[in-house]
């Protein structure tokens, strides 16, 4: 069966703003400011044009060293953005941070792309990224709520087990209620990507479990490590 993947021209894509100027004008009629709507619209058409080109240079680059720095750049960005949720202590937690993500959320990556896909060159640029991007996202996401919440509980109690459990449990609500709504309420974007572009349902479906397992474990370890990194520095901090 012949599957041409549809190429998507500039008119067509324009088309998909339609619905875009029809919500603005909304937005306007009803008195609502749409400047931060349309500056979040500008920003998310430059950035995935940005992305599109500097993705297309980077996997026509295929250089082992180029794909770890940008990895590195991630890892490092991810884990400042993390703590973001509480900003006052991001310098004091920041090495817990990076520890984290880069543990729980390297190893899961490692696992992924060199033991079950086995990828050949071992960084093949058109996985690394897309994974290590799943990947580190949702490690940063984990672990700025638990940082948060952890902050949060602390504040009312000195138990710092129970502190620890309730923002372990928080962290990880988002990625258990994602494992309830797959394939149930939604069909993830990898997923659908795949099928779009020709892949049979029943392989995308292999690679979107393979995925949903990868997010868990990275957003699971990386946020248990996180916790037991950054309890000295949180109970001296509270000591004084």
């Amino acid at each position: 069966m012949d599957n041409p993947i549809i190429t998507l021209s500039l008119a067509q894509l324009a088309l998909a703003f339609v619905p875009v100027l029809i919500t603005l004008g909304i937005l306007w009629r009803w008195s609502f400011a749409i400047g931060n709507a349309v500056y979040a619209l500008g920003r998310m058409l430059l950035q995935l044009l940005l992305i599109g080109y500097a993705l297309a240079w980077i996997f026509g680059a295929r250089d082992g060293v180029l794909i770890l720095l940008i990895l590195a750049i991630m890892l490092l960005a991810s884990s400042w953005i993390a703590l973001g949720t509480v900003k006052a202590h991001r310098r004091v937690l920041l090495l817990s941070s990076i520890g984290a993500i880069t543990i729980g959320g390297g190893l899961t990556l490692v696992l992924v792309t060199q033991v079950v896909l086995q990828m050949e060159p071992w960084y093949l640029p058109r996985y690394m990224i897309p994974l290590a991007g799943m990947v580190f996202a949702n490690a940063m996401t984990a672990v700025s709520l638990a940082a948060e919440r952890l902050y949060a509980e602390l504040e009312h109690t000195s138990d710092w087990e129970k502190a620890r459990l309730i923002a372990y449990q928080a962290a990880m609500i988002p990625v258990i209620n994602s494992l309830f709504a797959v394939g149930l309420v939604s069909i993830p974007g990898m997923m659908t990507g795949q099928i779009l572009s020709g892949v049979s349902p029943l392989i995308a479906a292999r690679y979107q479990i393979m995925v949903m397992c990868m997010i868990f474990s990275a957003a699971g370890i990386s946020t248990a490590i996180f916790l037991t990194l950054c309890r000295g520095r949180l109970m001296a901090e509270k000591s004084t």
